[in-house]
């Protein structure tokens, strides 16, 4: 076996790394100072103006960029959506610098404009962007980035006094807003713009930017501030204005319609077979990958997991070890400084792919970019747009991204996506998101860092929190219990000091009196929870990245696994590191990376079944469908084909035990919740234990026991699908209990109540762990009506297990034609769901086997078919 070659060492990473910036700061100079030269000419004479500085770079701005200019002049607001690398940043930017220019206001002075963005790898970019045209329009004027990688020395700069705009994210803007001069820094703020507004949109981040511009806005209120979101690939506009903007509030939406070619298509394996399971092509595409990459400049290969990114990071390099040093891998569990080599080589043309996740998703301008590759389904239309857009990323260039199937049943699905996107670019028909409702947890962490700030009023604070989307309708009720439990603990933790955070003065000002409180809160901030982690480093003291402590804790002394795009043998852990020396042996275990499986959406889903209702009409109309062709009519012979009308339901007896098959195509979260009812249910009728498998498509239930599923399918007193009791049989179906308490878990980390520790101590999973699961025990005892408790069970309903879309597919499932079949042998569809069952139950050796047999046997019964 071929071993591989070593990548470049750290020193001589980083004296790249220094030397490219060099590099790049002075074609930045050499760049402004021919732009500078081209103002000197006859277009000098006219005061600066943006159509000026576009025209000095040989452009023309487009309509929809003067659109938003005139919006910004008259001191509107709203939400411009435009396709990826169309221009939106000149957009906002120019509208403020023109207004400001044409009303003389250029001087140097306080903060103007501040940029917030989702992740602090596009802040670098932003900032560039922001920075080009200051010099050319006359402006001195400062843009730096404040983050979490932001420097000691910038920081301690910045706490004198901020530049004229300011790059951040919502954490550190949360950051700003715990210091007691938070007002005056802010006074003078003309405009607030949210980059990748959709990133942020549905989640806890996005309701921490909703509290911050509801706070930005009071600071403003003699004037109107002006709040601009910015993105590519959201479906409900509306709503999502209206969560940025605050209720009753009127705002613009501009739709950024630009001639932009993207080019959708599909590597073909030379055999996908019938009978598949995830991940089975793996293998059988690193060759076509590898020619891809090859005849292209520079290739972005992206991957939905970061363990799927270092298997085909391994995998490509052991394939063209000639690559070793222009191959790179990138995901956000790597070290900082390897992060940043990897990305200033994109930039820089300088690697000839990188094998990444979402991590370089958004907005990051690396103009090198010719192709881009997304190994197995983007699972969603909007991933698959902002993926594409990566390359050809600017107005006028051809964005172009190839989908690599890794099973039979992903070609379907890249049919339906390619298809999907077509529509998606003539009307915009992409995934929505919604904003979450109400989470306390942000809420009550959100009172301490006003508190920690300049203080607040109680009846000021409750109108400006209800001043936004998510807590419009904040009862009297769920506030007094926030301030309560943010002031002394609530019913259960009164007696401890540590949790009376917030304090009301004798003026009525609540205020933090505490500093080691104020301290830990500061260290506390922002709503992103992940597995606690852990270094991993070599003993001679690199440090490779980090990686969750709950993967590290299952590996023993002399254990081997893939990390970093090497393979690492464990030798011991001290104080929350993982020392690894470099592996000798092949063989070696995959990182379970946490929360990684995306579930397909429902507008890919519905495509899907499109699909599918075309090929049983015969139309067999594109080369993924006609390549699937064998397979689908297998499944029409052997059993029926899922449609948007009808559901097939398949039932089989193995030596495993007696199998349900069922394809609602809802997505695995839905079918997780959808598996575990249909199994409480039946249940009830007759006693039996099931064992549940899920994918995308379909769910598959297993009995040791013979079921007569057609009679309970039937049986109106089961109920299957029925509507009645819908919550109460989810959580008694599932480990409610569990599930729960772990949600519980990061519920307690965003309130405040687990503390993860100062730097250089942090406390492990175990103690977090336990810390949380006693606050738990304390408030089920103590404080049953406690509503963090609520909200843990309705954060597993909503994100666990896709409440919603388990309602919408349980509604649609009464309505469809059942298909009953009865089967001799697994079909098609069933094959995979198969297949994951007998992971849970088999080592890899012998269910490499195992598949190997069923496999043959069941192509054998095909051919006789």
């Amino acid at each position: 076996m071929r071993r591989l070659p070593p990548g470049p060492n750290v020193g001589t990473q980083l004296r790249a790394r220094r030397a490219a910036k060099t590099r790049a700061l002075r074609a930045e100079q050499e760049q402004r100072a021919a732009i500078q030269r081209k103002l000197r000419g006859p277009q000098q004479l006219a005061l600066p103006t943006p159509d000026g500085w576009f025209a000095a770079q040989g452009q023309t701005p487009f309509p929809f960029q003067r659109e938003i200019w005139d919006h910004v002049a008259a001191g509107r607001s709203g939400l411009l959506h435009a396709t990826t690398g169309a221009g939106k940043t000149y957009a906002v930017w120019f509208g403020l610098l023109g207004r400001l220019l044409a009303e003389g206001r250029t001087q140097r002075g306080p903060l103007r404009l501040l940029w917030i963005t989702p992740m602090r790898a596009l802040s670098a970019d932003t900032v560039r962007a922001l920075r080009a045209p200051l010099e050319a329009l006359g402006l001195s004027w400062e843009v730096e980035a404040r983050t979490g990688d932001t420097d000691a020395a910038a920081r301690a700069r910045q706490s004198q006094r901020l530049p004229e705009v300011l790059v951040t994210t919502p954490e550190s803007l949360s950051l700003l807003l715990t210091r007691a001069d938070a007002r005056a820094l802010f006074a003078q703020l003309e405009m607030v713009v949210v980059d990748e507004w959709h990133e942020l949109l549905g989640n806890k981040r996005g309701v921490q930017v909703q509290l911050a511009l509801a706070r930005l806005r009071r600071f403003a209120a003699a004037r109107a501030l002006t709040v601009w979101a910015l993105s590519a690939t959201l479906g409900n506009l509306e709503h999502a204005q209206d969560v940025l903007l605050g209720p009753g509030r009127d705002g613009v939406i501009v739709r950024g319609r630009i001639d932009k070619t993207l080019v959708a298509d599909t590597l073909l394996p030379d055999d996908p077979g019938r009978f598949t399971w995830g991940g089975h092509l793996g293998i059988q595409m690193v060759e076509p990958v590898v020619r891809e990459i090859a005849a292209h400049a520079t290739t972005l290969v992206f991957t939905n997991t970061r363990s799927q990114a270092e298997l085909w990071y391994h995998a490509l390099l052991e394939a063209k070890p000639a690559w070793a040093g222009q191959l790179a891998l990138h995901h956000g569990s790597l070290d900082r400084e390897v992060r940043d080599w990897v990305e200033l080589g994109l930039k820089e043309g300088r690697l000839k792919a990188v094998v990444a996740t979402s991590s370089l998703d958004l907005g990051v301008d690396f103009l090198p970019v010719e192709r881009v590759l997304q190994i197995g389904s983007a699972k969603g239309i909007a991933r698959l747009l902002q993926r594409a857009g990566r390359s050809g990323h600017a107005p006028g260039r051809v964005s172009r991204v190839t989908l690599v199937p890794t099973h039979a049943l992903e070609l379907i699905e890249a049919s339906a996506g390619r298809k999907a996107v077509v529509a998606a670019l003539k009307d915009g028909r992409v995934e929505g998101r919604t904003a979450p409702s109400k989470p306390l947890d942000v809420l009550v962490q959100h009172l301490v860092t006003i508190a920690l700030g300049e203080g607040f009023f109680e009846d000021d604070l409750l109108a400006e929190v209800r001043d936004t989307a998510s807590y419009a309708t904040l009862t009297d009720e769920e506030w007094r219990w926030a301030l309560d439990f943010a002031g002394r603990g609530g019913e259960s933790l009164h007696a401890y000091a540590e949790y009376q955070r917030i304090v009301r003065g004798a003026d009525g000002r609540y205020t933090v009196p505490d500093a080691q409180i104020a301290r830990r809160h500061r260290m506390s901030v922002g709503t992103i929870v992940s597995d606690a982690s852990m270094v991993v480093r070599y003993a001679n003291g690199k440090t490779l990245g980090s990686v969750e402590e709950s993967f590290i804790a299952r590996l023993r002394r002399g254990d081997r696994f893939l990390f970093a795009g090497k393979l690492l043998e464990l030798v011991r852990v001290h104080e929350m590191t993982a020392i690894v020396v470099p592996a000798k042996s092949r063989s070696g275990a995959v990182p379970r990376w946490m929360g990684t499986r995306l579930p397909l959406s429902d507008e890919l889903a519905a495509a899907m079944l499109a699909e599918l209702e075309g090929a049983l009409a015969g139309r067999y109309d594109t080369p993924e469908l006609a390549l699937t062709r064998p397979l689908i009519e297998l499944q029409a012979r052997w059993s029926a084909v899922p449609t948007r009308d009808q559901l097939v339901v398949e039932a089989l007896r193995s030596r495993e035990g007696s199998h349900l098959f069922v394809y609602p195509f809802a997505g695995r979260l839905a079918h997780m919740g959808i598996a575990a009812l249909l199994g409480f249910r039946a249940g009830r009728a007759r006693a039996a234990t099931f064992s549940i498998s899920v994918n995308d498509y379909g769910l598959e239930l297993l009995a040791a026991e013979d079921v007569d599923w057609m009679s309970l399918w039937r049986s109106a007193a089961t109920g299957l699908l029925a509507e009645e009791r819908l919550l109460e049989d989810i959580l008694a179906s599932l480990n409610a209990g569990e599930l729960a308490r772990r949600r519980f878990r990061e519920i307690a980390r965003v309130a405040g109540l687990v503390f993860q520790g100062f730097p250089g101590q942090p406390k492990s999973m175990r103690q977090l762990q336990a810390s949380s699961g006693l606050l738990y025990e304390v408030f089920r005892k103590y404080d049953p009506s406690n509503p963090l408790l609520s909200q843990a069970e309705r954060e597993v309903l909503e994100q666990e297990l896709d409440l919603g879309r388990l309602r919408g597919a349980l509604a649609r499932m009464r309505t469809q034609k059942v298909v009953y079949r009865r089967l001799a042998r697994p079909t098609p569809f069933a094959f995979p769901l198969l297949v994951e069952m007998l992971r849970e139950q088999l080592t890899t050796e012998k269910l490499a086997d195992r598949i190997a047999r069923m496999v043959a046997e069941l192509e054998q019964q095909a051919a006789l078919a």
